[in-house]
């Protein structure tokens, strides 16, 4: 497929299925789409936590009722892209920079550079969101000029330190790279890449480096949400076209995978969420209203507490009624079954986190597209790495 029949097949699928996977489990005690699919429903719901668990990250064998084998080999089908080509880009003192960096993200930044393959060699390094420029110091070591552009002052200083001890020549700038003296920092001979650029700060590379001319630019986006606006801007022709309109929510979908967490982590996740789910049932019955009410991240010291008192804290954060008599045990059973039924149920929003992660992609590709670049869209390193492993490679034609 080209680029706009693979994101007008992925746009008719995501739009079709709204009902699905827009509706969050988390926030209802049964889901609208429940009655249409009963089957799938009791069969998501009867199963435990532990087998949610193991199926999280790869939901699509699961032997569930229709329509769920359907969706699935669709996702699948319309999710698939190929490995992008790579070398291994490993400079005679890339043993020494590795300093410092753990281990996955260092695994991560070498499989990133490896794909860095264009038609004519880059000329300057423009490494965007560099923190202590890691990416940039790597490609740097090779004797390619490179400039390494970061908001937070302390990691400018802290990565002119490291390239300095390292004997690496290689420009550490503090820049905001979403304000408007951002054109100074761009030439026609840059080549703007990013490792895990969130957000608007992705969106904006793109947008700079068509205006400013660049030849050649690479990324690999990240955390989606985390823009300015309600709701997600489409860049291209086909993407304005769509009717698909994408909130923050709907945004974090793709970020719902939890390959790198450890079981400290996870256990503690699991108790949080829980205690949520009890607290819901509770405040339902509290205010006399059969709704979700949105509670703030919590410090973790509060799931210290007995569940009892975690509670009675959040009604009172809240600004709630305190409880008179409840049997506190069966309301904190209550939440753990509840996170079993919502971790099963969200199997078929999990079905469409790289389809609609894709679809952004796509929608940057066809904006490059649309200006005259050449535009490879594929996986820079394996999913286990990390799952936010999309990479863009664009050069001017």
């Amino acid at each position: 497929m080209t680029l706009i029949e693979h994101f007008q097949a992925l746009d008719h699928f995501i739009r079709q299925h709204e009902g699905l996977w827009r509706p969050r489990p988390f926030t209802f005690l049964e889901l609208p789409w429940e009655k249409q699919h009963p089957a799938m429903a009791g069969w998501l719901r009867r199963r435990t936590l532990e087998e949610a668990e193991k199926e999280h990250n790869d939901p699509f064998a699961i032997p569930a009722p229709s329509p769920f084998p359907e969706l699935a080999d669709t996702a699948r089908r319309l999710s698939k892209v190929a490995a992008l080509p790579t070398t291994v880009f490993s400079p005679a003192s890339a043993t020494r920079l590795c300093v410092d960096i753990p281990g996955r993200k260092w695994q991560q930044i070498q499989a990133f550079s490896g794909c860095l393959q264009f038609s004519q060699p880059p000329r300057h390094w423009l490494d965007w969101c560099a923190g202590k420029g890691h990416l940039g110091r790597l490609l740097a070591s090779n004797g390619t000029p490179s400039t390494c552009l970061e908001w937070k002052a302390e990691l400018v200083e802290s990565g002119h330190l490291l390239s300095q001890r390292l004997g690496i020549q290689l420009n550490h700038l503090q820049q905001d790279v979403l304000a408007d003296d951002i054109a100074e920092r761009f030439q026609p001979e840059h080549t703007p890449i990013a490792l895990h650029a969130c957000g608007d700060l992705h969106v904006r590379l793109i947008q700079a480096a068509i205006t400013h001319g660049c030849r050649q630019l690479a990324l690999a986006p990240c955390c989606y949400n985390r823009i300015q606006g309600t709701n997600y801007q489409p860049l291209s022709h086909a993407g304005r076209a769509s009717s698909l309109q994408l909130d923050q929510d709907d945004l974090r979908l793709p970020l719902s995978e939890t390959i790198t967490a450890g079981n400290r982590v996870r256990r503690q996740r699991d108790r949080s969420m829980a205690w949520r789910l009890g607290f819901d049932l509770l405040q339902r019955r509290l205010r006399q209203q059969d709704s979700y009410l949105p509670t703030p991240s919590l410090p973790s010291d509060w799931l210290h507490k007995p569940f009892e008192q975690y509670c009675r804290d959040l009604a009172a954060l809240k600004n709630l009624s305190q409880p008179v008599s409840e049997n506190w045990q069966a309301l904190e059973q209550h939440g753990w079954q509840r996170l079993a039924q919502v971790r099963n149920l969200e199997l078929v929003r999990t079905l469409f986190r790289r389809p609609l992660e894709l679809w952004l992609l796509l929608d940057q590709a066809l904006l490059l597209q649309e200006h005259g670049y050449t535009v490879r869209l594929g996986t820079f390193c394996s999913h286990a790495l990390t799952p936010r492993n999309l990479m863009l490679l664009a050069e001017r034609n």
